[in-house]
């Protein structure tokens, strides 16, 4: 329980928001849902309820174990020890409780990662960031977010619905793929945004490019910015 703290781990404690979970998974008998972090388990049966199958993946080898001597009788679950977010699973719907030291990683690896739609949940903070509406809150996860995702925001959660308690409120939200990008291009926008207080002209540069543009990124959609990581993705 320590070691997950650390990582950013806090274990969901409440029923009803679990409930709230799974009912916003919109899971149908064709739909093969992958949940990463498994966890206590208090999301896995729920999510077994009405799905085709179940894939549901913990870091944690003794979680992991649990899981499976807790739930061993349940056919359409699979449960696997290791980091979800390599492996090569293909699925329909993502359910996640993610931890805050692995969003941002979780975000790219969603933008890249076909599927339909999902539910997860993050810290405010994180929320905040990646539903961002001002230009200058913007980070490269927003425009990775907003770029390749839908998403709405079902309910806030409060901190003592968790154990341990963490110091922040949680959000859960739903999202709906829009489109997939590749690793390159994940890699450029973040490049971008570590010269983000330059003009545009002078970002070009970085990558030998040329512009006469006076912008900064804070003046650009978020298209515009992918436009520019495409040229230079493509250059």
């Amino acid at each position: 329980m320590i070691k997950r703290k650390k990582l950013g781990q806090h274990f969901l404690n409440s029923q009803s928001i679990a409930e709230k979970i799974i009912d916003n998974a919109d899971i149908t008998s064709d739909d093969i849902v992958y949940e990463i972090g498994t966890g206590l388990g208090i999301l896995t049966p729920g999510l077994c309820k009405n799905a085709k199958k179940v894939i549901s993946i913990d870091a944690d080898k003794e979680l992991f174990q649990k899981a499976k001597d807790t739930f061993s009788k349940i056919a359409n679950l699979e449960l696997k020890h290791g980091d979800g977010f390599k492996g090569k699973n293909k699925f329909t719907i993502f359910v996640s409780n993610l931890p805050y030291s692995k969003s941002k990683d979780a975000l790219e690896w969603l933008a890249i990662t076909p599927f339909s739609h999902g539910v997860i949940m993050v810290q405010k903070e994180f929320a905040d960031k990646i539903l961002a509406k001002s230009h200058k809150d913007r980070r490269s996860v927003t425009i990775l977010a907003n770029h390749t995702l839908e998403i709405q925001t079902i309910s806030k959660v409060g901190k003592q619905n968790f154990t341990p308690n963490p110091k922040v409120d949680s959000v859960i939200l739903k999202i709906k793929k829009r489109k997939s990008i590749n690793k390159n291009l994940v890699k450029v926008i973040n490049k971008i945004f570590s010269y983000r207080r330059k003009k545009i002209s002078n970002i070009l540069k970085q990558f030998g490019l040329e512009t006469t543009s006076e912008k900064r990124l804070d003046d650009l959609s978020t298209e515009e910015i992918v436009k520019i990581a495409e040229e230079i993705c493509n250059k």
